[in-house]
C-alpha cells in the first residue's frame, strides 16, 4: 500500500517479546503495526491503511462512491477476520492438527472467492485497492503454507501473477518473504 501511493516512512521493527518502551506508552494495547503521524498514534492495520489513503489521496485506493467503499469495507473485515486468522493459527504451529485444518479451511475459502477475482482485473474492482493490497501477503504465502490451488483455482492463479508482477509488490518483499515462493 505504501509503495503503491509512493509514501516513504520510517520503519522500526522491534521485537515481539521485547517491545520498546515508547511503543508501550504510546499503544495501550501494546501491538504492531502502529503508526505515529506527528501527534497521532493508531495502532489497528485497517485503521492505519484507510488513514494513509486519507491522507495521501493519490492515487486513492478506496472508491469514492460510499456503496463500493462499505463493500470494500466488508472485504477488508472478512479477510483480516477469516483469511488472516487461519495464517496465524498455521504460522502458530506449522504442524499442529489446528494449522492441518486451518490450511484446509484457508484453502477452500480462498477457492470459493474465484467468481470474484475472475469479474474483474482487481479484486472487485478495475483499479489496485487495499483490499488487493491486503490479500497479496495471503496469497504470497499459500507456497509456504503448503496450500495448492486447484485447478478450478485458475482465475485466481491469474490473479495471483497480475499481482506479484507489480514493481510496487516485489519491492516490499522482505528477503524471508521472497524465499517463500520458488
Amino acid at each position: 500500500m505504501l509503495a503503491e501511493k509512493g509514501i516513504a516512512i520510517e520503519l522500526v521493527n522491534v521485537d515481539l517479546h521485547k517491545l520498546p518502551e515508547d511503543l508501550l506508552d504510546l499503544n495501550p494495547y501494546h501491538s504492531v503495526p502502529t503508526l505515529v503521524d506527528r501527534d497521532l498514534v493508531l495502532y489497528d492495520s485497517r485503521v492505519i491503511i484507510e488513514y494513509l489513503d486519507e491522507r495521501f489521496p493519490h492515487p486513492p485506493l478506496m472508491p469514492i462512491d460510499p456503496v463500493t467503499r462499505a463493500q470494500f469495507r466488508v472485504a477488508l473485515y472478512r479477510v483480516e477476520r477469516d483469511w488472516y486468522a487461519l495464517a496465524h493459527d498455521i504460522e502458530q504451529g506449522p504442524l499442529s492438527k489446528t494449522a492441518e485444518h486451518s490450511r484446509k479451511i484457508l484453502g477452500e475459502a480462498i477457492c470459493a472467492s474465484a467468481d470474484v477475482f475472475k469479474a474483474k482485473p482487481f479484486f472487485l474492482h478495475d483499479e489496485f485497492s487495499l483490499v488487493d493490497a491486503s490479500i497479496a501477503p495471503i496469497l504470497w504465502r499459500l507456497q509456504a503454507y503448503g496450500i495448492d490451488l486447484p485447478a478450478q483455482a485458475q482465475p485466481i492463479v491469474k490473479y495471483m501473477n497480475s499481482i506479484f508482477s507489480r514493481p510496487t509488490f516485489r519491492t516490499c518483499l522482505s528477503e524471508a518473504e521472497r524465499g517463500m515462493r520458488h
